[in-house]
């Protein structure tokens, strides 16, 4: 701005000060009216006016963008776990589907890793080149322990149980996870209880529960229900392959338990193992991989038969494609996120929701029927479960003051601002 142009906006401004009245009391009336002064006093009020608005529109961004990412960063594990169980829920019944049209458990097994390492390896690759931790001994043997465990001992053993009864039973008895999983983080020292605490009391209670409503499904098959009206599922069932009948039944319950207890294991190393070689991507690639080389060998050994490793365009291909990717690698890296900041517990006890979602879908789509005991012994277990989950939650807001304490703080806030607006 040049010397004369500041010198006339001086006097201008100069002007301004005298020609207004009241000033202590803020008037913006002149005494008498001059055209450049009008518009003047306009830009001065619309400059301040933007000014207003741009204070509390940083105020705003500031207190709820804030208030935003703390309650997002608070409801992430539980919305990972919930599209999580909506995930695992398509793999029991493509799994189910496989197993009724022949094909064999073992190969299912390979195929379904292989495709979780190879859809998981390129993102691996990309996203986590810089920050990938030095691979040493103790962590490339709990890789190897992870493979046996979920993909080899897991999978083979659910698939076998699953063969003899339903896709519904078979997540119904997955509800008893968390509770295994606490039993064995009690036994490693990874939960701490303390029989004069409610919370701990909750979790034992709640854990015998659980182990109550199992033997109940295992002993007890009762009357069929029916919810769907199986003769319009469209599916057909190849009855040569299916093992479905009481005779059976207690021996497909105790594969599913052994799946159980193999998957509480993993849960608890691969919590272990994700702090020690926190690459997740990279993590669950190798899982996968090492799980389809083990699995592999397991395979060759178990089904000679070189026929069993055909693929068609059916379920034999659509099921190790859905549940190598969203099963295998997709939920290998989400549980890696999950419990990392909430622990192999937490990220267990939203099963219930998974067998909800199995049961529609078995009965629906498979024409699966379900029966007294199940029903019953779920609903046990779920009383059971979420005892469980009660005590872990009251663990979780005595490790986490801080999170507790601004969750507070927010619910006592709420309120008087709502009042306010009403008013």
């Amino acid at each position: 701005m040049s010397d004369s142009s500041l010198h006339r906006e001086q006097a201008r401004q100069g002007l301004l000060q005298d020609f207004f009245k009241d000033k202590d009391k803020g008037s913006c009336e002149p005494n008498f009216h001059l055209p450049w002064l009008e518009e003047i006093k306009k830009k001065i009020k619309e400059n301040n006016e933007e000014e207003i608005e741009l204070q509390n529109f940083d105020m705003f961004k500031k207190k709820y963008g804030a208030s935003f990412g703390n309650k997002f960063n608070l409801a992430k594990p539980y919305l990972l776990t919930v599209g999580l169980q909506f995930a695992m829920a398509g793999t029991f019944v493509f799994t189910k589907a496989c197993l009724d049209h022949g094909m064999s458990r073992f190969v299912l097994t390979v195929y379904r890793n292989v495709i979780a390492a190879l859809a998981l390896a390129p993102f691996a690759i990309i996203f986590e080149r810089n920050v990938r931790p030095k691979m040493t001994l103790s962590i490339f043997m709990q890789i190897l322990a992870l493979g046996f465990l979920e993909p080899v001992i897991d999978q083979s053993f659910t698939s076998l149980g699953m063969q003899y009864t339903s896709a519904s039973f078979a997540s119904a008895i997955m509800n008893a996870v968390p509770s295994v999983t606490f039993v064995i983080a009690v036994i490693l020292r990874l939960e701490h209880v303390k029989l004069k605490e409610i919370r701990s009391k909750a979790k034992v209670i709640g854990t015998l529960v659980t182990f109550g409503g199992a033997l109940l499904m295992t002993l007890y098959k009762g009357p069929q229900i029916n919810i769907f009206n199986h003769s319009n599922s469209g599916y057909q069932k190849d009855e040569s392959h299916s093992h479905e009948g009481h005779k059976h039944w207690v021996t497909g319950t105790l594969f599913l338990c052994l799946g159980c207890l193999a998957w509480s294991c993993f849960y608890i190393l691969q919590s272990i193992t994700v702090k020690r070689y926190p690459a997740e991507l990279s993590l669950s690639s190798m899982i996968c991989l090492a799980g389809a080389l083990q699995s592999a060998v397991v395979a060759v050994i178990a089904d000679h038969n070189p026929g069993t490793w055909a693929i068609r365009f059916d379920y034999t291909l659509y099921g190790p494609l859905y549940s190598g990717i969203m099963s295998s690698g997709i939920a290998y890296y989400v549980q890696g996120l999950v419990m990392k900041s909430r622990g192999p517990v937490f990220m267990t006890s939203f099963n219930p929701l998974l067998m909800i979602i199995v049961a529609t879908l078995g009965s629906f789509f498979l024409g699966e029927h379900l029966y007294l005991g199940s029903v019953v012994g779920a609903t046990i277990i779920v009383v059971g479960l979420y005892s469980v989950v009660w005590g872990k939650a009251k663990d979780y807001s005595l490790e986490h003051p801080s999170a507790t304490a601004t969750k507070e703080t927010e619910a006592q806030q709420l309120p008087v601002s709502t009042s306010t607006h009403n008013k």
